[in-house]
């Protein structure tokens, strides 16, 4: 089992994530107020900023205080570019 180091000695299983994403956009910050409410919800930002949010097949919520790109370079995900473009 492959695992993703999310900082502060904290790791999550990698093929076990959905999605890697920034908490900026209101979408995402209704999905974690609904994981909070349903006790989905993981924060292991160590009382820093909120920087990622990670999604997981189980439906819980990840948040980490580094960068959703750092995480997504650590786990080898490439940007795949729309083929419309």
């Amino acid at each position: 089992m492959k695992f993703l180091s999310i900082g502060y000695g904290n790791a999550v299983a990698a093929d076990r994530i959905v999605m890697i994403a920034s908490p900026d956009s209101s979408p995402v910050k209704r999905l974690i107020t609904a994981a909070r409410e349903h006790n989905r919800l993981i924060d292991v930002s160590s009382g820093r900023k909120t920087r990622a949010v990670i999604v997981t097949d189980s439906e819980h919520i990840i948040l980490s205080a580094i960068q959703a790109d750092t995480l997504a370079a650590r786990l080898g995900a490439e940007a795949v570019e729309d083929p419309k473009d």
